[in-house]
């Protein structure tokens, strides 16, 4: 069987088991709970799939050890800050109270569960490609996976510096100065989790990518769609989360005017952004 289409029955079963709690429960996160754990699986049903046919399996073989990297961390993080507890992501708290009801359902069906659970098989399916084109391990797949190796600690980092300022905050009271974390990897950047989380798909594209070039194939293939879905999604979200952050904090546009939003750089000016305590 083509393992593409054992992946989509997953997506399928994975999809309609986030709608369905979404509705029993009335909170959208489920999604959310899902999202670091089934593109692990997609990505294993390839590899299995490699594996079993008798293909040099190697390629795929290091994309799943380095997707179930990705998701440990991930589901780790997500975990720690309570997201298995019934937390919903507060922003669709705030969609919520500007849609009416029908509108979010409608919203919740067609963007929060069909459309992520899509790009959760898209981003995925540059394994797909390298199941199509075996081929030996060459030194571009070593470099990308490094590459995708550093980004995995980049995020990490920015995650671990996230993390210690909430945990400082909130045992301050929440009454910490500016109220944002302004120190560390986010001194270059105001999301280097968010660039980090991307970049980390986009070096897994370009491993898909590898296999068709051994292959005689191009660099650019149809996979490409999930990374950049993936990023438009990203940029989409942060806008949305810093109108939600410029609202809260006064000192957030200072910010913001400094420090570069995804990409970390230099600061923009001369001078200091506001200061964590």
């Amino acid at each position: 069987m083509d393992p593409l289409l054992l992946v989509l029955i997953v997506a399928g079963i994975a999809a309609a088991f986030c709608w369905i709690t979404s509705l029993v429960t009335n909170e959208t996160s489920w999604i959310d709970r899902i999202w670091s754990i089934v593109p692990v699986i997609y990505v294993w049903i390839f590899a299995v799939a490699a594996l079993a046919g008798g293909l040099d399996a190697t390629r795929l073989l290091v994309m799943a050890i380095l997707v179930t990297a990705w998701g440990v961390r991930l589901t780790f993080n997500f975990a720690r800050k309570g997201g298995y507890t019934g937390m919903e992501d507060y922003r669709w708290a705030v969609l919520r109270g500007r849609m009416s009801r029908w509108q979010f359902q409608l919203f919740n069906l067609f963007f929060i569960v069909l459309f992520q659970s899509a790009l959760l098989v898209l981003i995925t399916l540059p394994a797909y490609i390298a199941w199509q084109h075996p081929s030996p391990f060459n030194g571009w797949d070593a470099a990308f996976s490094v590459l995708f190796v550093a980004f995995l600690i980049g995020e990490t980092v920015a995650d671990q510096q996230q993390w210690r300022f909430h945990q400082a905050k909130k045992a301050a009271g929440g009454t910490v100065e500016p109220g944002f974390l302004t120190t560390g990897l986010f001194a270059y950047s105001r999301h280097p989790n968010f660039f980090f989380e991307q970049a980390q798909w986009w070096a897994f594209y370009a491993l898909g990518a590898v296999a068709l070039v051994a292959d005689g194939g191009s660099w650019l293939n149809w996979t490409i769609v999930g990374a950049v879905l993936l990023s438009v999604l990203f940029i989409g979200s942060t806008i949305f989360t810093e109108s939600i952050s410029s609202a809260k904090y006064p000192a957030y546009r200072d910010y913001q005017r400094a420090t570069s939003m995804l990409v970390p750089l230099p600061r923009r000016r001369r001078g200091k952004a506001p200061e964590t305590a």
